[in-house]
């Protein structure tokens, strides 16, 4: 192992470019359930608190309408809609929630329409339930347990 002298510890921001402002954000705060920080559905970035994260820097969601220039040369633009779905470079967003809250993840989404398919993943012990953002992006909410890891 390589001494570099540093270690990442958490991920501190997600970003997504998005063309519809305005459904995205409602998806993430009424559907996925995040805390919004800053922004409104029409202003050109939105921020979500996912999480504490790691050493004061709270773990966030950015949403970036993919035609505002809220910083030119820092954040790339474009007129036409972002890559969603298989030839986006994001092939998926995962976010923890406690196994025991799960059952209740599907049944707001039955009670919003919002389709879902779940997967387990028994060499790790996780189950995710898996959807799709407005924008056709895939969020996945996970959770460990034991009952759900392969017999060793």
């Amino acid at each position: 192992m390589t001494d570099r002298g540093f270690k990442p510890r958490a991920l501190g921001e997600i970003a997504i470019r998005c063309a519809g402002m305005g459904k995205m954000a409602r998806f993430y705060e009424d559907i996925i359930g995040l805390d919004r920080l800053s922004g409104a559905d029409d202003d050109p970035i939105v921020f979500f608190r996912i999480a504490e994260g790691f050493g004061g820097h709270t773990a966030v969601l950015a949403l970036f309408c993919n035609a505002a220039t809220p910083r030119p040369g820092l954040h790339p633009t474009a007129q036409i809609p972002p890559e969603t779905g298989p030839r986006s470079s994001l092939h998926h967003l995962a976010l923890t929630v406690p196994h025991a809250e799960q059952d209740a993840v599907m049944a707001w989404y039955d009670r919003h329409d919002q389709p879902y398919r779940i997967e387990t993943f028994g060499w790790v012990g996780w189950r995710g339930i898996f959807t799709q953002d407005p924008e056709g992006n895939t969020v996945e909410l996970v959770a460990y347990h034991a009952a759900f890891k392969d017999p060793s």
